[in-house]
């Protein structure tokens, strides 16, 4: 069933106009990379914390600049996912390098204003893992946990 679905996809795309500037295999292949290369990347609560502490790494929200100012993790900076692009991604992070800390919606519960539930296969700690991996940052460490915001250890601040 997967194959026949593969097949039919790559069917449309080849009678689709051709974009150089959009590689549904390429992000396909890039995702895949970046589906493994998260299994050792996803980090408890605590070890979040003690991360966080260190120099040099920052906290990113991928969230809508709406949820960020109504609560986000202390310290944490916003760059939409909309808005994940080279030129924000130079601005924001222009060492590649650089230690990144991300969390999302589906990482806390029982703050359904700011952290509104995803879809898990929607989640926002996919995308935003597979397109940083996809423009070259490699030192990304996603929050793991499903965590009660209520009993979290994790510092908030917001509107």
């Amino acid at each position: 069933m997967t194959h026949l679905l593969f097949a039919a996809l790559f069917a449309t795309a080849a009678a689709a106009p051709a974009n150089p500037a959009i590689d549904m295999d390429g992000y396909l292949r890039m995702a895949a990379e970046a589906a493994a290369h998260r299994q050792s990347h996803r980090v408890s609560e605590e070890e979040f914390i003690r991360m966080s502490r260190e120099p040099g790494t920052i906290i990113l929200d991928a969230r809508s600049r709406a949820k960020f100012d109504e609560l986000h993790v202390k310290g944490a900076i916003n760059l939409p996912f909309p808005d994940i692009a080279i030129a924000t991604l130079r601005q924001t992070i222009p060492d590649k390098d650089t230690r990144i800390l991300i969390y999302c919606n589906n990482n806390f519960r029982n703050a359904e204003g700011p952290f509104p539930e995803k879809a898990a296969r929607a989640a926002l700690n996919l995308s935003t893992f597979i397109a940083l991996y996809g423009y070259g940052y490699r030192n990304v460490y996603e929050l793991a946990p499903l965590v009660n915001i209520e009993k979290s250890r994790l510092e908030f601040e917001g509107s």
